[in-house]
């Protein structure tokens, strides 16, 4: 793809749930997203995120610090970070105090995705809060007391992090709504839109992000970043066919009913309902399925339209080799793309 005329290349990234196959248990699925963090290494992916989850079978990502130190240990240069910490379930100075020591053991490697959301279900996010009750407004304050813990100007306060203060961790808004957008734009800090999953308020929330975007110590201009699913293979057919395992796995979150990530289907006919089929494919609409000729204008367009300045890829396929290979071939059509 020929290039065209404009400042600078996209950033291209990974968002990983760390996905539990189905026969594949915990340590197995941790072993695999240390396999892929190497993998899109060296294909020159920017960052690797792994999200927070709980109380998901399907899942491995609960105790979110430890994959990262894990993935940071067994790679040599990508930034590793959060995507996202879902700041409710803790304490700021918590947060503060394991990121800085991630920051004094991985120097200028580390990258704090923030989110707002449990992410879990309400009666697991009770246990996780212990019966603090959380409201709209305290994320804000959550934030801004992060902010303040690793600032080199919290040296004289009663309550220090320490590691953490001073370290200088690059800290990242997460979202799905224009309030996480509003908030970064306040806050003159980078800006992730969950549109893998939640594409309704897209255009909506990047237009707020970059109308109200405040300059800031950490960020002079809008940094804005989209997160997309993408499943490449050789042929458009073989990447429908592994797709069937990321819809068979969204059903999950539509039905209540989580299990591990099962192996593709020849159909989805009898597995979903049509509206069910209709569901997913809006909740998914920002999901690109083919060969690399396919995703190509795919993405391109998409990256045109959102004007995002770096797209976070996720992908979510039974079989890890082919995994692998779609990381492969979306690093191949992402390379030629630039910011216009």
């Amino acid at each position: 793809m020929k290039k065209r005329n404009c400042m600078e290349p996209i950033k291209y990234s990974v968002l990983d749930l760390v996905p539990i196959a189905a026969g594949d248990d915990t340590s197995q699925a941790i072993d695999k997203s240390l396999d892929l963090a190497r993998h899109v290494e060296k294909l020159g992916y920017e960052r690797f995120w792994v999200s927070e989850h709980h109380n998901t079978p399907s899942l491995a990502s609960s105790a979110t610090v430890i994959i990262l130190s894990h993935l940071l240990q067994g790679t040599e240069h990508i930034r590793i970070g959060s995507g996202g910490i879902m700041l409710p379930n803790h304490a700021p100075l918590v947060v503060a105090e394991q990121f800085g020591t991630l920051a004094a053991l991985y120097p200028d490697r580390i990258d704090l995705g923030l989110g707002r959301a449990p992410g879990t279900d309400q009666a697991t996010a009770h246990a996780l809060r212990r019966g603090i009750q959380e409201s709209v407004q305290d994320f804000p304050k959550e934030v801004l007391e992060l902010q303040q813990f690793l600032s080199e100007g919290n040296w004289n306060s009663l309550v220090r992090a320490l590691p953490g203060e001073g370290a200088n961790i690059p800290i990242y808004l997460l979202g799905s709504s224009t309030f996480s957008a509003e908030l970064a734009a306040k806050l003159g800090l980078p800006y992730a839109f969950a549109s893998h999953f939640a594409p309704t308020h897209l255009y909506h929330a990047l237009e707020k992000y970059h109308t109200l975007f405040k300059p800031s110590n950490a960020l002079v201009t809008p940094y804005p970043m989209a997160c997309v699913n993408v499943i490449a293979a050789d042929t458009d057919q073989e990447a429908q066919y592994l797709a069937t395992s990321f819809y068979q796995f969204a059903m999950g979150i539509i039905t209540n009913v989580r299990k591990p990530l099962p192996p593709p289907v020849k159909s989805m006919a009898g597995i979903w309902s049509l509206e069910q089929e209709m569901i997913i494919k809006n909740m998914m609409h920002y999901t690109f399925i083919g060969s690399i000729e396919t995703i190509r204008e795919q993405l391109a367009e998409f990256v045109e339209k959102t004007k995002i300045k770096e797209l976070i890829i996720t992908t979510n396929i039974f079989e890890h080799e082919a995994r692998k290979k779609s990381y492969t071939l979306a690093a191949k059509v992402l390379e030629d793309l630039v910011l216009v």
